[in-house]
């Protein structure tokens, strides 16, 4: 019987709040009809954005609530209201959660009495199932009839407050427009990076030495010993030039990932780091022994590392790291912990240090990870740990 009375006194409480929301519901109906008749007179028609955005969040909140109260939470699909009035007014009428939003705004004036019903429950479950629990040691027949309410209201408003498919596609042709124009912003500054390097590294280097070795073929005759010190020096440099190249290809793709597999060049990167980095790996192998990512997510992975840890050495003034690399269900898990100052990406971090502003750095690992579908969640605190968490999804 406690546990009963329990239950339906947690059902009271989510049909009070209900029956709260029902009430603000009634009287935002006359805020309802004076758009309405607003927007038909066309001189208030400004009015119909703000009042679409009162009701996303009415809506919204009612969400919340249901989810709360079921434990699966109510995805939300809107298309943002911004712009000049004219477009303003354009999604507010398109965007299909609006009419979404609308239906159950309608249906929950009906359904929104159920809180009502609970009112002659309290009294006579008190009394029939005292007796029918306490002294018949029998399963409660009325205080249930409480939850069943609560669950009512909340499964209606879930089927009514779920996006409909048209908006959820929507929403995510949005998504994937953000993503393509990061994805193309990353790789354009990747470009110019390489283009860079090239100019002003290997370029110039084989400049030198092409000129080096001309004047060597000029000085042979005449100096020998003068033509020999320059062919030494014209070797320096394309060893150089070399290095420098393999410098360039291992950012497009580090050459370790195909020889030894994400998990021996993370290692590899964690050997070379200026920090004391700790590796753990959850159903991932070493080399070829098993299955692994597609390159592309291999190489998102390993650069989201590379950076961290390069930013961690740099700026967080950690000693020491700490790296995981989980298989999941879904695709690969990376996360990056140190134990430095914290604050990366706040308001204080400057262009091109730890924060969201630099061209790579934060910025650049959000990019990479956005270009393959994935979500990436940086959690610094001031006073730190810093911990970077990035889901990838892949099929193995």
């Amino acid at each position: 019987m406690r546990a009963t009375v329990r239950q339906a006194g947690r059902a009271t409480v989510q049909l009070v709040v209900s029956a709260a929301m029902t009430f603000g519901s009634y009287i935002f109906i006359t805020v309802l009809l004076l758009t309405a008749i607003a927007t038909a007179t066309v001189v208030g028609a400004f009015m119909l954005p703000e009042t679409v955005l009162l009701i996303r969040r009415i809506a919204g909140a009612k969400r919340q609530q249901a989810g709360g109260w079921t434990g699966r939470r109510i995805p939300e699909a809107y298309q943002p209201l911004t712009g000049t009035v004219r477009e303003r007014l354009r999604t507010a009428v398109r965007d299909p959660g609006t009419l979404t939003d609308f239906r159950w705004m309608v249906a929950y004036y009906a359904y929104g009495t159920l809180p009502v019903l609970m009112l002659p429950l309290w009294p006579l479950g008190l009394v029939v199932d005292g007796v029918w629990c306490g002294l018949l040691r029998r399963r409660a027949v009325v205080l249930p009839l409480i939850s069943r309410l609560a669950d009512l209201d909340a499964h209606w408003s879930t089927v009514l407050l779920k996006p409909s498919p048209k908006a959820q596609l929507a929403v995510r042709v949005e998504e994937l427009t953000q993503t393509r124009a990061g994805a193309i912003a990353a790789h354009g500054a990747e470009l110019r990076r390489i283009e860079r390097d090239l100019h002003d590294g290997t370029q110039a280097r084989l400049v030198s030495l092409s000129m080096r070795i001309g004047l060597a073929k000029r000085a042979y005759d005449q100096d020998p010993e003068a033509a020999r010190r320059m062919l030494d020096d014209a070797q320096t440099l394309a060893e150089e030039a070399l290095t420098d190249l393999r410098h360039v290809v291992r950012a497009i793709h580090p050459p370790i990932l195909t020889d030894r597999g994400l998990v021996g060049a993370v290692r590899a990167l964690a050997a070379g780091s200026a920090l004391d980095v700790t590796v753990t790996v959850d159903g991932l192998t070493d080399g070829h022994d098993g299955p692994r990512a597609p390159a592309a997510v291999e190489a998102a992975a390993y650069f989201v590392i590379a950076e961290s840890l390069t930013n961690a050495a740099k700026y967080s003034g950690a000693d020491r790291a700490d790296i995981h690399l989980a298989r999941t269900r879904t695709g690969l898990r990376v996360l990056v912990r140190d134990e430095g100052r914290g604050g990366a990406g706040g308001p204080s971090q400057a262009v091109g240090s730890e924060g969201e502003a630099g061209g790579s750095g934060l910025l650049g690992m959000r990019r990479r990870v956005a270009a393959l579908d994935g979500s990436m969640t940086v959690t610094s605190p001031v006073g730190g740990p810093t911990v970077i968490e990035v889901e990838l999804p892949c099929v193995w």
